[in-house]
């Protein structure tokens, strides 16, 4: 089997899985007479298709792609091999499921550090009385006017792409557009278009608050899986590179892209965000505290794990949702509202294993990054993450 051949057979399989579960192709911008191939055929067995993914890797090594493109192929047919098993009704340990998924492997956070972060928020906060009464509180003053989240989110997109674009250029005639939605596992979605276009959805069934929304305008936009998704379209798709035009549900990729997404704030304003949110913030006539907002937030950012505990308590030791939703209420200092919006998340099949993309993602991309030499070595790398086909495994091998 050619390279050609191999990488059609791979997106053919990838496309594949869309027919076993709506929403498992999260984008897919190659050729359409493709995917109208691969949705008039008959319905997919898992079976199959597991068994397909296992000859695909097997013909990897005799392919003649270049060693890059063999190593993102191969865990990628991992990937697919794993979710076919699942739906083909075998019982795989949840742990298992998560390494097969996004290769890494999990284990349970400290609650030391969850408690050392809860003093942290103290402090920042001040006052008196239960600690999650005033996080509630401060979260509840930070909500934005319903009526004014739009020309915020405006601003903060327009803001972010000049930004991006004056560091790491865009096609002229790129472009998102956004909606709010409803009745959603999450708090926002990019849907790439392809041909350097995305919309961006936003859960209206969540709150939105002034700290969170510049976070999920870079993460979804600039320079965040939009940008991401347009360099690539722009280097490795124009270059051949078409495996590149399929991106999965519940692979490394994911891994990868959520973790870009929630450093490329840090990564395109980086430390002093919160002041320049707030003149942001202050030109639409709205009052935010940036330095306290970031304050905060770093205080809190040792609750990372607290999701994907929630994840293994529910999947990996069976708890029941009411016990599940008790410890994200503890350890999120969160409502119940919210804590059941994120039980809805990690109970979902689809999205049951993906809180960890968020977690291990943050911590290795955002350790890789760490380890610059400098801010133009750093630059640099996040350049790197948003034109190159790292996986988890290269990404440590470096």
């Amino acid at each position: 089997m050619d390279a050609h051949q191999l990488v059609t057979e791979y997106l053919r399989l990838g496309l594949a899985f869309d027919r076993l579960e709506e929403g498992f192709v999260d984008a897919y911008t190659g050729d359409p007479a493709l995917r109208r191939a691969v949705d008039n055929a008959p319905p997919p067995q898992p079976g199959e298709l597991a068994r397909r993914a296992v000859e695909l890797r097997a013909a990897l090594p005799h392919s003649g792609l270049p060693a890059q493109r063999v190593e993102f192929l191969d865990v990628h047919l991992g990937a697919m091999e794993c979710s076919a098993r699942k739906f083909a009704g075998e019982d795989i340990a949840f742990v298992a499921e998560v390494r097969a998924y996004f290769d890494v492997d999990i284990a349970p956070g400290d609650t030391e550090d969850y408690r050392d972060a809860h003093r942290r928020m103290d402090e920042v906060l001040g006052g008196s009385g239960p600690l999650v009464e005033r996080v509630i509180a401060h979260r509840r003053a930070d909500e934005i006017p319903p009526e004014r989240l739009a020309a915020c989110v405006e601003a903060f997109s327009g803001a972010l792409r000049e930004l991006v674009r004056e560091r790491y250029p865009l096609p002229d005639h790129e472009q998102v557009s956004y909606e709010i939605v409803g009745d959603k596992p999450w708090s926002g979605f990019n849907y790439y278009l392809g041909n350097y276009r995305s919309t961006v959805a936003i859960n209206s069934d969540l709150k939105q608050h002034m700290v969170h929304l510049p976070l999920l305008i870079a993460h979804e936009s600039y320079p965040g899986h939009h940008t991401e998704h347009c360099r690539k379209e722009a280097g490795l798709v124009a270059a051949g590179q078409a495996e590149q035009t399929l991106f999965l549900v519940n692979t490394p990729q994911c891994l990868m892209a959520e973790g870009l997404a929630d450093l490329a704030l840090g990564a395109i304003v980086g430390p002093g965000w919160g002041k320049w949110a707030q003149e942001i913030y202050a030109d639409l006539g709205l009052r935010f505290d940036g330095e306290r907002a970031e304050r905060f937030s770093e205080a809190s950012a040792a609750l990372l794990s607290v999701r994907q505990d929630a994840a293994l308590l529910l999947h990996d030791r069976h708890r029941d949702a009411d016990e599940v939703v008790a410890f994200l209420r503890r350890w999120g200092l969160t409502t119940e509202e919210r804590a059941r919006q994120s039980l809805r998340f990690l109970s979902s099949p689809l999205w049951r294993a993906y809180i960890s993309t968020y977690v291990e993602g943050y911590r290795l991309l955002g350790g890789w990054l760490d380890r610059a030499r400098d801010d133009n070595d750093r630059i640099a790398r996040f350049g790197r993450l948003l034109d190159e086909p790292l996986t988890p495994g290269a990404l440590r091998a470096r």
